[in-house]
């Protein structure tokens, strides 16, 4: 395959291979939300029936009172749990997608690479300043690549740890809510 858009062709077939897989794991990882939030929204919907059962038969304001200190204090722990939860499917499908996304670029790279070492060998005589600028331009094209890639580790490693202190602080807003 030494020809320069046959490479071209693999590569983009590749890139679109590697584009579904992406976009799998991107709706496994939203179902996998969607299904916790079901599984949380269905245990609340019960818990708040049975709550709500047990507040219509009391009978003392002290009964009242130990019944909503007893339904509220586990709601730190499962606020907790779940957003544990939601952090670990986040983490996971970022993970994976970066991965995929920085290996695919890297093979991009080398292929686009070698097409263009391709099209040095075999460019006409006097085009020698020709090349010379677009191989600059490819090769600042992939640094700006790099710097990007750069950049989104920073702001996705940024992201969950924003994202683990706000869940740290909900569950201590909700630990200190329910002991009042």
């Amino acid at each position: 395959m030494n020809n320069p858009a046959e490479q071209i062709i693999a590569a983009n077939k590749a890139n679109m291979d590697a584009f579904e897989g992406a976009a799998k794991k991107a709706y496994a990882g939203v179902e996998k939300l969607v299904e916790l939030n079901m599984a949380a929204s269905k245990a609340a919907l019960g818990e708040s029936f049975n709550h709500a059962k047990a507040v219509m038969s009391v009978k003392t304001p002290q009964e009242f009172m130990s019944l909503q200190a007893a339904f509220f204090q586990p709601m730190a722990e499962k606020s907790t749990a779940y957003f544990q939860h939601v952090q670990s499917i986040a983490t996971e499908g970022s993970e994976d997608f970066t991965k995929q996304f920085e290996a695919k670029v890297a093979e991009a790279q080398k292929a686009l690479g070698a097409s263009v070492d391709q099209l040095v060998k075999n460019a006409p005589a006097g085009s020698e300043a020709a090349v010379a600028a677009f191989q600059s331009a490819l090769s600042q094209s992939q640094k700006a690549v790099e710097s990007a890639q750069a950049t989104i580790k920073k702001a996705s490693a940024t992201a969950q740890a924003n994202f683990a202190v706000a869940s740290k602080q909900a569950t201590d807003l909700a630990k200190k809510a329910s002991k009042v």
